[in-house]
């Protein structure tokens, strides 16, 4: 994000140098409540580095938080009546600025990607074990785009689903910003993939490499009429019973997150009944909870910078525009990723 004259104030007589940030002081609709304001610039901690953020991405957890929606996110610990931090925002790519004291993996100066605290931001704090050295052959707002929809596409088929070359996976919701890395990732596991998607990303569904293609508007791709070993459902709202129709008698149900369900619990308690279903049935079914480690952001990287994963970018929106970037997204129209940048 640029750089405005309060964010390069040094010295004790102007106090702590300040930064662009966009924050919200209550829960309510992003384009309520979210705004561009000026806040102190963040100092690193002991493991933690500060980023001068280029780029970061939006996802609906964005939505979620801002919201206060469902009310279950307010008790996990992020504010029962306002937020607990004002910023939001989660995945950054940018430039080492600072280090904090441990520090050993980084130094001033390092082009970094991954996960940090309050990211649309002019400046972010990052764990040293969130990030990892940014994918050379991308730029800044490319790299954004990855770290937390690739490694939950990267956890979801790896160590929730143990895929392994020659299965069949189908991806519901294969156009958005998981699902199109979890199309990739799937195919240099050497799977069989089918995509689930609406009408106008079909195309970009195909252009990645999904063996099949079933536009949702006119296919039930869960009328157990085809079978799959592994089924990833993406921020969906299907009933349990129809996605356990798409899997073979042994296959396994990676749920990555849910939309709907009610403001209280939203999609959680369609989770909680598939933990519950699952050791009484033959089928695994399994929620996700998905974390960004430095390990699988370094293996993510080397997939890039191999041709065998390439982020896919809708839009990018300025940081005064994020608000509408959240807006963007949960209107269904994002192919991939949207992206805010300076």
């Amino acid at each position: 994000m640029n750089a405005s004259a309060s964010e390069t104030q040094t010295g004790s007589d102007a106090g702590p140098p300040r930064m662009r940030a966009v924050v919200h002081d209550s829960y309510g609709p992003p384009s309520e409540v979210l705004r561009l304001d000026e806040v102190d610039r963040p100092v690193p901690g002991s493991g933690e580095v500060l980023v001068r953020v280029h780029a970061a991405a939006v996802d609906q957890g964005v939505w979620h938080l801002t919201a206060g929606r469902p009310y279950l996110v307010r008790a996990m610990g992020f504010g029962l009546r306002a937020p607990r931090n004002r910023i939001r925002g989660t995945d950054l790519a940018g430039r080492v600025e600072a280090v904090g004291p441990d520090v050993t993996r980084f130094q001033v100066g390092d082009e970094v990607y991954g996960t940090g605290a309050g990211t649309f931001a002019a400046y972010a704090c990052a764990r040293q074990d969130r990030i990892a050295l940014k994918p050379a052959n991308v730029d800044f707002g490319a790299a954004g785009a990855v770290p937390i929809s690739a490694c939950t596409a990267l956890q979801a088929l790896r160590d929730s689903g143990n895929l392994t070359a020659g299965q069949r996976v189908l991806v519901i919701g294969a156009g958005g910003g998981v699902g199109t890395y979890a199309v990739q990732l799937a195919k240099s596991y050497g799977a069989h993939v089918t995509g689930v998607c609406s009408t106008g990303k079909t195309d970009l569904v195909r252009s990645i490499g999904a063996d099949e293609v079933i536009d949702h508007t006119r296919e039930d791709a869960t009328d157990g009429t085809r079978r799959h070993d592994l089924v990833l459902d993406i921020a969906g709202n299907r009933p349990l019973r129809h996605l356990r129709r798409a899997l073979t008698p042994r296959g396994t149900l990676v749920m990555v997150g849910g939309e709907g369900g009610g403001r209280w619990l939203g999609g959680t308690d369609r989770q909680v009944r598939a933990l519950l279903l699952s050791p009484f049935v033959g089928q695994r079914l399994r929620p996700l909870l998905s974390d960004q480690r430095h390990d699988d952001l370094r293996f993510l990287a080397g997939l890039i910078e191999s041709g065998a994963v390439t982020p896919v970018v809708d839009r990018t929106f300025p940081l005064a525009e994020v608000a509408d970037a959240v807006g963007y997204l949960r209107a269904g129209r994002a192919r991939g990723k949207v992206v805010i940048t300076g």
